[in-house]
């Protein structure tokens, strides 16, 4: 089926994710991909720097998940995980957990990552409520995103995502971030104002706190805002000592996109859950993690299966995916895998910087491992839009948040395919992407 032909039939017939079917422009047919180049219908190449949403860890195509998910499918391809398990599952989790910080044992599969979420929201009220501890109110900060199930949009509600769903979410603290970038003087006196409004509200609401959310460093969708570890630390300090669950969602941020395999090791926390989906399959297959301690399973052990965790997915620890996240954690564990993502970040702190340094309409560099932003000013009417045409037009994929243009490229990426990303950027900056 040609280009034209296949957008038609797409148009006819499919619903797209965050697009306004009114006004977008037709769907791009894509064939194949390998590596970080996808190739449309019309042979025509485009580099992904985002990832494809931020989940192809090594890249597209990768023979050795590849293989992992033909063999795996070749033995067992799917099996109901109530009263069943299979191997795949258990060596995953075992390999996992002991990279994690060492209170992080009990692992629950799930969908992907708004599920996480909603499993760790779960989880974390049914605890309290099982040790007859009357906290039922979640703590988030302002321009998390976590999701699109209710859990997840109403700790996420700050990110302004979801105003048509209002009605249906329930009441969540939000709280100040303390977000930075390179160069920011301010730094230091916005993280003591965010800690002191924290303390608080903790003064006030700490003793009926459940659990508090947060994206640890990095904020993603609501435009890779990023804060440093100092401030998680503060965070994480002060809900320690108010006995409050602290949920990481590292959805985006887990398998080593901030450098450190885990956002919580480079910080030097230690939650109570960590959510991973995303790079889990190195963007393989769909499939999802909710990792806590001993001591939230075990507030579930009783007689009565009313006090179990009655939650579950069709496709929970599907074989295929877990097959496929071996493979990717195999790659992501080779010393050639960290040595490129530190070459990434190299370069970000280096070739892109100075871009952004001679640009007038760049500001707010933010770097933290493979991850490179920042906001493309002044912020005028059509901005976005135009960023994404004039990148496709040079066969490049990048995907603006609002104003802020980010990079996170697949670790597989060149130094050429880089270059090629650069220059991209700096002819957009300097034409004020204009055709």
């Amino acid at each position: 089926m040609d280009r034209t032909a296949l957008a038609d039939l797409d148009r006819s017939l499919v619903w797209h994710p965050f697009t306004q079917a009114l006004t977008a422009p037709p769907p791009i047919p894509i064939r194949s991909a390998r590596g970080a180049v996808l190739t449309d219908v019309e042979g025509r190449e485009i580099l992904d720097l985002v990832s494809s949403w931020w989940v192809t860890l090594h890249g597209h195509g990768h023979p050795a998940i590849a293989r992992a998910i033909g063999d795996q499918a070749l033995r067992l391809e799917q099996v109901i995980f109530a009263g069943f398990t299979h191997e795949p599952a258990v060596e995953l989790c075992r390999r996992l957990t002991a990279l994690l910080p060492p209170g992080l044992r009990r692992c629950f599969f799930s969908d992907n990552g708004s599920t996480a979420v909603e499993v760790a929201l779960k989880m974390a009220l049914q605890a309290r409520s099982n040790r007859g501890e009357a906290r039922d109110r979640f703590l988030a900060f302002d321009g998390g995103y976590h999701g699109d199930t209710v859990g997840a949009m109403s700790v996420g509600v700050s990110s302004r995502f979801f105003e048509a769903w209002r009605s249906l979410m329930f009441p969540v603290d939000v709280l100040p971030v303390a977000g930075t970038w390179l160069g920011d003087g301010d730094v230091e006196a916005k993280e003591a104002a965010a800690l002191a409004a924290l303390d608080r509200h903790l003064e006030r609401h700490g003793a009926a706190t459940a659990a508090a959310v947060i994206e640890p460093l990095v904020q993603g969708a609501s435009g890779m805002r990023m804060h440093r570890p100092d401030f998680l630390r503060g965070v994480v300090e002060r809900m320690r000592s108010r006995g409050i669950l602290v949920i990481l969602d590292e959805v985006m941020t887990g398998f080593g996109r901030l450098g450190p395999l885990f956002g919580c090791l480079g910080a030097g926390v230690e939650p109570d859950f960590i959510c991973l989906s995303k790079g889990l399959t190195g963007g393989a297959l769909p499939m999802s993690l909710t990792i806590t301690t001993e001591a939230v399973h075990d507030a579930f052990l009783d007689p009565s299966t009313d006090r179990a965790f009655l939650h579950g997915h069709s496709f929970t620890a599907n074989p295929l995916g877990c097959a496929a996240a071996l493979a990717s954690l195999d790659l992501l564990l080779d010393p050639a895998c960290l040595a490129a993502r530190a070459e990434i970040e190299r370069r970000h702190r280096t070739d892109l910087a100075r871009i952004v340094a001679a640009s007038q309409h760049a500001a707010r560099l933010r770097v933290q491992g493979t991850i490179a932003a920042f906001d493309v000013v002044p912020d005028l009417p059509g901005l976005n839009a135009r960023m994404k045409r004039f990148f496709l037009e040079r066969g490049l994929l990048l995907r603006p948040l609002g104003p802020t243009l980010y990079l996170l490229p697949p670790y597989c990426v060149t130094g050429e395919q880089l270059d090629r990303a650069y220059s991209g950027i700096e002819a957009g900056l300097e034409s004020g992407f204009t055709d």
